[in-house]
């Protein structure tokens, strides 16, 4: 069976996302603003979800149709055929947003949805009245400039939530960015790997991950494993599959962070993880930074003077970690800020410069070549 999917990532990682499932062999790969569509089969939906480092979900595209009217959004609706995948128990609950159209209620664009696939669903199985008692297909739906696109989800728990992080420190960085910045930092397991603003061990995790070259999803389930209509023997295959992809090597990956709390999360994290033993944790401060080693890649992740600190304080911190690398000339730093004047504070302009998002925070990640 030929299915459109979708997966929405935060705002900058299109096109990791997009070269990731291509290298999935997904077909038909269109990246757009914050979300990536391409298509593929049942087995696909399933490795994509098991195997995405980048995307937060997994979507079944239902269809796409006009709707500059609630009318219109409600025949649009009824028309598309729920029935294929939704059976006549299913729970349906529906969300989703309305932007730069003629419909602006995102809650009266809900009842309306939800209307009109209670009476698709009434209709085909010849019921008065839909229970919803059964396993859960979420609804969704994205409606931008009187154009709408329904989607069912197949994953349920977004795929950030990789279920090793419960024990998080202020202001966590989502699973997703710290792997999207391990993957511009092209560190693919060769040579010294180094956060040292670790927190809750975010990047660490993330980077022992890629060199393993784990899928991020072995260790969670998803809600689509639950649907009738899908095979249940695709998931066991891409486990496996995923499984018979990894690496089995040794790794130098280092974590450290001035706060002992925080490097002890971040150990508990790499355990549940499965990873613990990849990575060397310390308590340290990254103002003395010091390596004996004379190349490497530091990929990290400093508090920014949003929540954490004050933004005059957060530029000290960045004047003196910039100070202690100047003795580094070998060593690559891809670091994350939202700071204004970080390259001022920190003493040195970026080689390059790449904008994303950690949340609802615009942040640049600051790209330093070794030399």
């Amino acid at each position: 069976m030929k299915l459109e999917l979708c997966a929405p990532c935060l705002f900058g990682l299109e096109g990791p996302l997009g070269n990731e499932l291509r290298h999935m062999d997904m077909e038909d790969v269109r990246p757009e603003n914050g979300r990536v569509y391409f298509t593929g089969d049942e087995s696909a939906l399933a490795r994509a979800n098991l195997r995405s480092r980048f995307g937060e979900r997994v979507l079944l595209v239902m269809g796409r149709f006009p709707a500059p009217t609630f009318d219109a959004l409600f025949e649009g609706t009824r028309a598309l055929p729920w029935e294929d995948f939704i059976p006549r128990d299913g729970a349906f609950p529906v969300k989703g947003w309305a932007l730069e159209g003629a419909l602006h209620s995102v809650p009266d664009c809900q009842k309306i949805v939800k209307k009109a696939v209670a009476e698709r669903l009434k209709q085909r199985y010849g019921l008065d009245w839909f229970p919803e008692t059964g396993a859960e297909y979420p609804v969704q739906f994205a409606i931008m400039k009187d154009e709408a696109v329904l989607y069912l989800d197949t994953s349920g728990t977004g795929l950030h939530k990789r279920g090793y992080r419960p024990a998080q420190v202020a202001a966590p960085l989502r699973e997703t960015l710290a792997a999207a910045m391990v993957d511009v930092a092209r560190y693919r397991g060769r040579g010294d790997f180094c956060d040292p603003f670790c927190g809750s061990g975010t990047i660490a995790v993330e980077a022992a991950l890629s060199a393993l070259n784990r899928a991020p999803g072995l260790n969670r389930s998803f809600l689509a494993e639950k649907w009738p209509v899908l095979p249940r023997e695709i998931w066991a295959r891409e486990r496996e599959n995923a499984r018979s992809r990894e690496y089995h090597g040794e790794y130098r990956i280092f974590a450290s962070d001035v706060d002992p709390k925080a490097v002890a999360m971040a150990r508990e994290n790499a355990r549940r993880a499965g990873v613990e033993d990849r990575i060397s944790f310390s308590v340290a401060d990254a103002r003395a930074f010091d390596r004996d080693t004379e190349q490497g890649v530091i990929c990290t992740n400093p508090p920014y003077g949003e929540r954490l600190m004050e933004k005059e304080a957060a530029g000290e911190l960045y004047r003196a970690f910039g100070k202690a690398l100047a003795g580094h000339p070998g060593w690559s730093l891809y670091i994350l800020s939202s700071h204004e004047k970080f390259e001022n504070c920190f003493g040195r302009r970026a080689d390059k410069r790449r904008r994303l998002y950690n949340g609802m925070i615009p942040c640049q990640l600051y790209m330093y070549t070794g030399r």
